[in-house]
Order: structure tokens, then C-alpha cells, then sequence
């Protein structure tokens, strides 16, 4: 997968003032006041930043906890993680591989298949929703 680089002004300039705040600056957005928290819709969620494929709509479930929650990517390779010790917390956070988007954190109490609840900020997504047809 290729990398995308751009210099933090021109995500500045690309990004709305919230999305650069929690995609290049790791922010969290406040619970249940994103986008996409309670979202039903069909589709692919992309990267807000960069449009790579991150999640499917069937991987979506109410978590309960605010966010967009999924229990797996649509490809392993399609995120990254890394130990974020942040805010006095052991967390994983999550990441967009090919633009190194800051997407939210992942946890070890979602449902199977995978265990996994991958919790992600609405602003970091975009829902391409699938045709109706």
C-alpha cells in the first residue's frame, strides 16, 4: 500500500477544523455527538483524509459507548496499531495505514468473531453508502 505524505498545512487546508483536530492530532471526538454513532445505513466507511476502505457496514454494532464501533477492519492491512499511553491510560490506538490518520482505539471486549471492538471517531470516517439497486 502505498503511503500518503502531505506537510501539516496542507491537511489543514484539506480537513474541515474538527477533523484535523482528532485525525493529525489524535483528538476524540465527544461521545454520541458524531456522524456516524447511530448510523444504519449499507456501505464502506474511508478514511475521511485519505478515502481508503477502513470498515464495512456488517462489521458495525451498538457498542453502547457513543462511538461507531466495528469488530474488524474490511483487511488487516488496512489499519495500523500502536500502545498510546495518553491521558494516563494503556490504550491501542488505531490508525489509517496509508495516510497515518489517527481513526480512534481498539479494545478486547467487542463481539465475535473477533473479540475486538474497534471504537472510531465519526469525523475520521466517510461513508460511502452502498446503491440502493
Amino acid at each position: 500500500m502505498a503511503k500518503i505524505e502531505k506537510s501539516e498545512q496542507q491537511w489543514r487546508e484539506e480537513l474541515s477544523p474538527d477533523a484535523f483536530e482528532v485525525c493529525r492530532g489524535k483528538g476524540t471526538e465527544r461521545a454520541f455527538t458524531g456522524l456516524y454513532c447511530d448510523t444504519k445505513s449499507d456501505g464502506t466507511y474511508r478514511c475521511t483524509c485519505c478515502g481508503e476502505a477502513l470498515f464495512r457496514s456488517e462489521s458495525k454494532y451498538d457498542s453502547g459507548t457513543g462511538w461507531p464501533s466495528f469488530f474488524e477492519p474490511v483487511a488487516a492491512d488496512v489499519v495500523t496499531t500502536e500502545r498510546d499511553v495518553a491521558l494516563g491510560m494503556e490504550r491501542i490506538e488505531v490508525m489509517c495505514t496509508a495516510c497515518g490518520s489517527h481513526l480512534g482505539h481498539v479494545f478486547p471486549d467487542g463481539p465475535a468473531p473477533s473479540g475486538e471492538r474497534y471504537c472510531i471517531n465519526s469525523v475520521s470516517l466517510a461513508l460511502d453508502e452502498d446503491d440502493a439497486s
